[in-house]
């Protein structure tokens, strides 16, 4: 599979991503377009990540700068769980575990080959700070390795207007569960 995008592909995720910019302010206040987009043309492989991202409607935009690092930070603000990453399970070891009805991949194994992170519960919770998300689905959060140790898995949404964090066995899915990433740029 290539991962790396043509040049007219590139132009238009860039202008997809600027509008939603522009569009979402309240998200990134006080960043610059033009700083994002230097940055996102010097990292072609960053760019394909965003795409994957986008192509699985995710809808990434930037929520915050990191200073320590120098990097912007792109997550999925879709309003639901993205539906291309839905109906799946926590991570390739559940997905083994399954012998009737296996999904189609992990939560785990899908963001390893698009090259994002899992939100874990610190960040899912300053996402939430963002707008209302999962209110009608939820998505799977990284979880501790004590718990995943154990056969489970975590999980979390926006109801009753809280984010709550749940569990389940790692080897389940449901049609409104997927996953929100995270990428640094």
């Amino acid at each position: 599979m290539k991962k790396q995008l043509t040049a007219n592909e590139q132009e238009e995720l860039l202008s997809i991503l600027e509008k939603r910019f522009e569009k979402n302010k309240n998200r990134h206040k006080n960043l610059e377009w033009a700083k994002i987009e230097a940055k996102l043309k010097a990292n072609p492989a960053k760019l394909w990540s965003l795409d994957e991202m986008e192509r699985t409607e995710g809808e990434p935009d930037v929520i915050g700068y990191d200073k320590k690092t120098d990097e912007y930070l792109f997550v999925d603000c879709s309003a639901e769980s993205p539906k291309g990453r839905r109906s799946i399970c926590y991570d390739h070891e559940a997905l083994e575990k399954r012998k009737e009805h296996k999904p189609a991949d992990s939560a785990i194994n899908m963001a390893q080959e698009m090259g994002i992170e899992i939100l874990n519960e610190e960040q899912y919770k300053e996402l939430q700070k963002l707008g209302k998300f999962d209110t009608k689905t939820s998505s799977w959060i990284l979880t501790p390795p004590e718990i995943r140790k154990l056969g489970g898995a975590i999980f979390s949404d926006f109801r009753y207007n809280t984010v709550f964090v749940y569990h389940n066995g790692a080897d389940s899915y449901y049609a409104a569960r997927g996953f929100r990433g995270l990428l640094r740029v």
